[in-house]
C-alpha cells in the first residue's frame, strides 16, 4: 500500500512539474508579447511628441512674426499703399481674392500693426 502511495505521488509529482514547465514558457511568451507592445507604443508616442514640438516651434515662430509674407507686400506696393494702410485702400487691393484669403491677409496686417 505504501508503495502504491509513493507511485502516485511521483505520478502527480511528475504531472506537477511538465504542468509547472508549460506555464513557465507560456509566462515568457506574454511578458515577450507585452514588452513588444510597450516598444512600439513607445515608439509611436516619441513620433507623435516630435510633431507636436515642430508643430507647437512653427506657431511660435508665426506668432512672432511682425513682418509681412513677401507676397503681401508686393501686392499692397502694386497698389500704392505705404507703412499705414487704411480699411478701405486693403479692401480696395485685395478685391481679387477669394473671402477666405483677404481674411487671412487682413489678419496678417493687423498682426503686424499696420490696420487696427
Amino acid at each position: 500500500m505504501e508503495m502504491e502511495v509513493k507511485d502516485e505521488l511521483s505520478v502527480a509529482m511528475e504531472r506537477l512539474m511538465a504542468a509547472a514547465g508549460v506555464l513557465e514558457v507560456a509566462a515568457e511568451k506574454l511578458a515577450g508579447l507585452e514588452i513588444a507592445a510597450v516598444g512600439s507604443r513607445e515608439l509611436e508616442l516619441e513620433e507623435k511628441l516630435r510633431v507636436a514640438e515642430a508643430t507647437i516651434s512653427a506657431l511660435r515662430a508665426e506668432g512672432g512674426r511682425k513682418t509681412l509674407p513677401a507676397g503681401v507686400s508686393a501686392l499692397l506696393a502694386k497698389q500704392g499703399e505705404g507703412k499705414n494702410v487704411d480699411g478701405s485702400g486693403v479692401d480696395a487691393a485685395l478685391v481679387g481674392l477669394s473671402m477666405e484669403q483677404r481674411i487671412a491677409v487682413k489678419a496678417q496686417l493687423m498682426r503686424a500693426g499696420l490696420i487696427g
